[in-house]
C-alpha cells in the first residue's frame, strides 16, 4: 500500500470530521477495505468502524481489536449470528422479529445484551431489506420483550438512486418515526441513534435530523 494513498484516506477522515456538526456521530463503512486502510482512517480519527460482512469484520477485527468501536451495518443472516454477537458493539440492519429473535439468543448464550437498531425500508422498495415504516412499531414492541437485547433507535439506507435532495422525504418520514418511537417511551429501550445517510446524501441526512452518518466512499475512495 503506498503511503500516499493512506494519506489520502487520513484527510478524507479530518476533512469530514471537521465539517460534522456536534452530536454526530461518523461510522466509516469499511467494505471491501483491508484492515491497513481501515488503521489510517483510525488514525485520523475515526472511532466507529461499520461492516457489512461477517468474515470481512473477522478479518478486520483481528488486525485492530478493541480500538474502536464496531457497527454491523449489512443484512444479516441468521447463521452468522452467532459471530456477529462476538465481534460487534451494535447491530444495525435488524428487520424482523425472527432476527430479533436468534440476536437475543446468541446474546443470552454469550452473557451480552446487545443493542440494535430497526433497519427501516423509508424507500418501501420490495427489492431491499429492512421493515416498511408502518411495521416499525409492532418490531420495536418485540424487540422490547426480549431480554437481552436493547433498542437504541432507528438506521435507514433511503433510495440508493436520483439526487441526494430526492432522500430526504425518506429521511423526514424516519426520523418522525424515530421521534415518535422516543414519545411512546417504551420499557428498556434507549433511543438516541439515527443512523441515516450515506455518501452522496449525508448532508440531507444530517439536515434532517441524522445523529450518525455512514461513510464509505468519501472516506476510501471508489471501491475498485
Amino acid at each position: 500500500m503506498k503511503t500516499g494513498n493512506l494519506d489520502y484516506i487520513r484527510e478524507n477522515v479530518k476533512s469530514v470530521l471537521k465539517e460534522l456538526p456536534p452530536g454526530v456521530e461518523l461510522v466509516a463503512a469499511a467494505k471491501q477495505q483491508s484492515p491497513e486502510k481501515i488503521e489510517a482512517a483510525i488514525e485520523a480519527g475515526i472511532k466507529i468502524i461499520g461492516e457489512n460482512y461477517i468474515q470481512e469484520a473477522v478479518t478486520a477485527f483481528e488486525a485492530i481489536g478493541h480500538l474502536v468501536s464496531w457497527s454491523f451495518i449489512g443484512h444479516l443472516q441468521k447463521n452468522k449470528v452467532k459471530k456477529a454477537i462476538e465481534i460487534f458493539d451494535l447491530i444495525e440492519t435488524v428487520d424482523s422479529v425472527e432476527l430479533a429473535e436468534e440476536i437475543n439468543r446468541r446474546a443470552l448464550l454469550q452473557g451480552k445484551i446487545m443493542p440494535v437498531l430497526i433497519e427501516v425500508n423509508s424507500g418501501r422498495e420490495p427489492q431491499k431489506f429492512g421493515i416498511f415504516p408502518e411495521k416499525v412499531e409492532d418490531l420495536a414492541r418485540a424487540i422490547i420483550a426480549f431480554s437481552n437485547l436493547r433498542l437504541a433507535g432507528l438506521m435507514t439506507m433511503g433510495p440508493a438512486e436520483g439526487q441526494p435532495e430526492e432522500a430526504r422525504p425518506y429521511f423526514r418520514e424516519t426520523r418522525q418515526l424515530y421521534d415518535y418511537l422516543r414519545n411512546l417511551n417504551l420499557p428498556r429501550v434507549d433511543l438516541h441513534i439515527l443512523s441515516m445517510g450515506m455518501t452522496n446524501s449525508y448532508r440531507i441526512a444530517i439536515e434532517e435530523g441524522a445523529t450518525r452518518v455512514r461513510l464509505g466512499t468519501k472516506i476510501f475512495g471508489p471501491r475498485s
